[in-house]
């Protein structure tokens, strides 16, 4: 009888695709497996076995996959489990969840790391032959060295990399090649592979304190009744260390932990403490690896010994996991776990409870600022609650000073983005040597460039925003699409050379500060500073070691950075988050504001922070002075009540995006009008976005609110149905309709 397989493509395609299998390949052929397959007149794919079975498809010709890749899956059943689980709660392709989810190098040919190795021939494997062969180059001086520097350097038998052997001796490669000619030397190539294998000393965990033991032992009680359990720890109370234990406890199991970071700038600092506990049991996966590392570190996982503890952002959850016990979520609020463009656009702090659900592990969620979604499913008996509230070594948590900006500037006490207060504070801490931090949530030299005598801005020919600028490079950017064009000399409007910056960027604030502080070692840590993974630790390790005096950054240097040293903290303008139209400004701004202020004063006493705002007078302002998170939080509870928002209703967000402006409108006020007539009052829209236009494509927004007793795989079900009808109008068929399920 004919086997068939369904495999899911690289694409975002709506189905599986049927193709049949050879016979040479039946009895081999299994789910997770990879095939190449063709696809069109011309096109081969690297696709992934879904279904194995003996129905023929009807109403067309099937094709017959090209090759088998795979002897065994590379994919797990647990694995395809959560892509299902993604594919239909988020409402997108498997095909995308499989692009995202597996390394590039999976889906087309990948190369693994070899080196070339050196050991004697085998009839030069005694000493009397080795003795000849030494008289022989007796006259070759160069060749007699390195082969004395090989008999050195190994014992019987042993071989040695081409390259250390070479180094060592002082010697050219040719040298080497002609003891291979001479057929002394034999030179073959062996796979050595990407990853670290360093094996350094390891050391039990450190002892916890009164508090960090209570929390322990609260956890451990709360997974005793819930699967999940959030930890609220204030910054620098040390949740890391309680991290450390529960990890030792569930190695002792015999289980695998996952442990997730919103941020790569973390895992640097992170896995250094880590590593002097676990060893070489902990391994790394993220975006700034080679996508060669992060194949060997995927096959290493399907191996016999892979890592126990797997540490990376949001991408590790797809990684092939036998035997889960243990998910952290540390900075579980950050809205960096939500993957936003493009498909497929999920939570993975979400997408970890279901994981952890799947394998009958437990998931800890870990934060000094929780979200609202978290608290209330904790404060509700959804979750567990465990506090830890005490910072270690009971220091106290910074001093908050708010700074009305618009008043000094009014008074001619502002030098640039920076007040007196946080000036003076400055030359203070770097006369003691301490350090400081400066947080601007914005990116480049500045937001806007205007000319003086026409207001003519620049602005991205692509999307509806203007260009930004970056002096360094002599660019101007838009950081939506990446169009960039040199900076103008003069106007193209009126032919003026008349141009004013408005507005501060990390770039000019970098600046500034070397004009106000010459002496002063300054760093700067943005997307444009940390393209590379090296980039990264550089500068974290040259602050952490006392080389950096002030470190500017944006969101980067909120995200659970642990220094010692660092004694004021400056937010240069706190109104760009508190501005945004969203109705979670108010939580990302808490949110933002207090992890950042959370960086100082964490080991040697009370560290200041200076908040700088036109708007002191934020009813947002006492919370974030207080650090009174459960105030706040009663205060935001109460608002998405009364305008029906998470926790108390879902949101999916429907996206139409379309080149003609004016089948885009007709299109969206259809599905709007359809919309309603299935949904009601609980459909806004269709309305602009912040952003109208991205590369060149409209885009239109309706937003759903349902309430969470309705089942969401209904409501999915519902909008797809709609979807399809809409798009079977032959005029409407080239718009794009995509959903994003729970927006952040």
């Amino acid at each position: 009888m004919q086997l068939f397989v369904d495999v899911i493509l690289p694409l975002p395609l709506a189905s599986y695709y049927t193709y049949s299998v050879p016979q040479e390949y039946e009895g081999y052929i299994a789910i997770g497996c990879r095939v190449t397959v063709p696809l069109g007149k011309s096109k081969h794919y690297t696709a992934l076995v879904a279904r194995v079975h003996n129905e023929p498809p009807q109403g067309y010709e099937v094709k017959t996959i090209t090759e088998l890749l795979d002897e065994t899956a590379i994919v797990l059943p647990s694995q395809m489990r959560l892509w299902e689980w993604i594919s239909k709660y988020y409402m997108c392709s498997l095909g995308e969840i499989y692009k995202a989810a597996v390394p590039q190098g999976l889906k087309g040919e990948f190369k693994p790391k070899t080196e070339q190795r050196i050991k004697l021939s085998k009839r030069y494997s005694d000493t009397i032959a080795i003795n000849l062969a030494e008289q022989f180059l007796s006259r070759a001086p160069r060749q007699k060295r390195l082969l004395n520097t090989f008999l050195q350097l190994t014992k019987e038998g042993e071989e040695i990399s081409r390259h250390k052997l070479i180094e060592a001796a002082g010697v050219t490669a040719n040298i080497c090649k002609e003891l291979v000619d001479k057929g002394i030397f034999e030179v073959y190539e062996v796979e050595i592979g990407r990853l670290d294998r360093t094996k350094g000393s390891i050391q039990p965990p450190n002892a916890l304190n009164e508090a960090q033991q209570k929390a322990l032992d609260e956890i451990n009680e709360s997974f005793a009744q819930k699967n999940v359990t959030l930890l609220h720890g204030v910054t620098s109370a040390g949740k890391t260390e309680v991290y450390i234990h529960l990890i030792t406890q569930a190695l002792e199991r015999g289980e695998q932990v996952l442990y997730m970071l919103p941020e790569i700038a973390l895992t640097k600092q992170i896995v250094e403490r880590l590593r002097k506990v676990f060893g070489n049991r902990i391994g790394l996966y993220h975006s700034k690896f080679s996508d060669a590392e992060r194949v060997e570190i995927w096959k290493k996982q399907l191996s016999d010994s892979p890592y126990d503890i797997i540490l990376g952002v949001r991408s590790s959850l797809f990684l092939p996991l036998k035997n889960l016990g243990l998910i952290i979520v540390d900075e579980e609020h950050e809205n960096s776990y939500k993957q936003q463009d493009p498909a497929p656009r999920y939570n993975a702090r979400n997408a970890a409870i279901v994981l952890a659900s799947q394998f009958g592990a437990k998931t800890l969620l870990g934060t000094a600022t929780p979200s609202v979604e978290s608290y209330y499913n904790a404060t509700t008996g959804k979750y567990g609650l465990v506090s830890l509230l005490t910072r270690y070594r009971s220091i106290q948590l910074p001093e908050i000073s708010i700074i009305d900006i618009k008043d000094l500037a009014h008074r001619k006490q502002m030098t640039g983005a920076f007040s007196d207060p946080l000036t003076d504070a400055m030359k203070e801490a770097l006369a003691n040597k301490k350090q400081i931090i400066l947080f601007q949530n914005r990116r480049g030299y500045a937001p806007l460039l205007e000319c003086r005598n026409c207001g003519w801005v620049p602005r991205c020919k692509h999307c509806d925003v203007s260009l930004t600028l970056h002096k360094s490079a002599g660019k101007l950017t838009c950081h939506y699409c990446g169009y960039t064009i040199p900076a103008p000399k003069i106007c193209p409007n009126c032919e003026e050379n008349n141009f004013v910056n408005l507005g501060y960027g990390t770039e000019k604030i970098e600046d500034d500060l070397q004009n106000l502080f010459p002496e002063a070692r300054i760093a700067r840590m943005d997307l444009d500073t940390t393209r590379t993974r090296t980039s990264y630790e550089k500068i974290i390790n040259d602050f952490q070691q006392g080389e950096t005096d002030i470190l500017i950054g944006t969101q980067m240097v909120s995200k659970g950075l642990d220094f010692d040293n660092v004694e004021v903290v400056g937010i240069l303008n706190a109104d760009t988050l508190l501005n945004y139209p969203d109705f979670r400004a108010n939580e990302r701004a808490f949110q933002l504001i207090s992890q950042v202020a959370g960086r100082a004063g964490r080991k040697y006493g009370r560290g200041k922070v200076f908040l700088q705002t036109k708007q002191p007078d934020a009813p947002i302002m006492p919370h974030i002075i207080d650090n009174s998170f459960l105030n706040f939080y009663n205060n935001q509870l109460s608002e998405r009540m009364l305008f029906h928002y998470p926790p108390f209703y879902r949101l999916v967000y429907v996206y139409l995006k379309h080149r003609e402006i004016h089948t885009l409108e007709e299109c969206s006020e259809l599905m709007g009008v359809r919309m309603r007539e299935t949904f009601g009052h609980r459909v806004l829209g269709p309305d602009l976005p912040p952003v109208a236009r991205v590369q060149q494509l409209f885009i239109r927004k309706i937003v759903l609110k349902v309430e969470n007793n309705l089942s969401q795989y209904k409501i999915n079900d519902a909008l797809n149905k709609l979807q399809q009808e809409i798009l079977s109008n032959s005029r409407y068929k080239s718009v794009a309709i995509y959903y994003d399920v729970d927006p952040l």
